[in-house]
């Protein structure tokens, strides 16, 4: 089964995370998947790309497997993190709208893709969460860049902190997401498609790279301040803490080591 699907149609390129028995969890070999995907639409003629995730969630973030073993090496925590960067920066600047289209629980780094779009349409029972701090890291993928852009960087820290999760409407007047509906995310995405496509699509490109292009150097620091950070927070006590709980499906008790 493949862990990424590309669908195209009537000038949007659908693309559906697909692991839906892990909540559509992020590893690096679905990460890779995903990065050959971003390629082929970066390069095709259609003018609106919707991300969405097949199952139960969006997803549910970096893959606790792909903690435990790939970033114990410093090569494939190396090139797990290029993909993942790669992945964000060519969805900011891609000359097309990008529609994330959140159903079900979105956390982490999947909450951190869900954010690279220039429209996030969530279920209203959808759930939003950055989370990191319950394994004992920052976000990644840009996640402090795509927070401090959409909520200003007071809320954004307090939110990083808090390990909350909030519902659709709630993440609406946060600022994270734009639309919420009632009905399924993915065909309110495409009723918002519909409509960028009936726009003057030349137009919105142009603004949307106007704003994009000046931020990019930004992003860039922020995505290499978070491979720093992830790689020093790894290897402390409270992350091998925060892996545990999660594991065994109890709270974690930090020690500051």
């Amino acid at each position: 089964m493949k862990s990424v699907l590309l669908e195209r149609k009537e000038g949007i390129s659908f693309i559906t995370l697909n692991r839906p028995d892990r909540y559509n969890a992020l590893n690096a070999h679905m990460l890779m998947d995903l990065l050959d995907i971003v390629k082929q639409v970066e390069t095709n003629d259609d003018r609106v790309v919707i991300i969405s995730g097949n199952g139960p969630a969006f997803s549910a973030g970096g893959d606790v497997k792909m903690l435990q073993q790939d970033f114990t090496n410093d090569e494939l925590y190396d090139d797990v993190m290029s993909t993942i960067e790669a992945i964000m920066m060519k969805l900011y600047v891609m000359p097309k709208i990008v529609i994330s289209a959140v159903q079900g629980p979105v956390a982490g780094l999947g909450l951190s893709l869900a954010l690279t779009a220039d429209y996030v349409v969530s279920h209203t029972e959808s759930r939003f969460g950055v989370l990191f701090m319950g394994v004992g890291l920052v976000p990644d993928g840009g996640g402090h860049f795509w927070l401090s852009e959409r909520l200003g960087v007071d809320a954004a820290k307090k939110f990083i902190w808090s390990m909350d999760q909030v519902l659709g409407d709630e993440a609406k007047k946060m600022g994270l997401a734009d639309v919420v509906s009632d009905m399924p995310a993915i065909e309110r995405a495409q009723q918002l498609a519909k409509h960028c496509l009936a726009a003057p699509f030349e137009a919105m490109i142009s603004t949307k790279l106007m704003y994009h292009h000046k931020k990019v150097v930004d992003l860039k620091d922020y995505l290499n301040e978070e491979r720093h950070a992830q790689k020093k927070l790894r290897h402390t006590e409270d992350h091998q803490e925060g892996i545990q709980a999660f594991l065994e499906k109890r709270a974690p008790v930090f020690n500051n080591n």
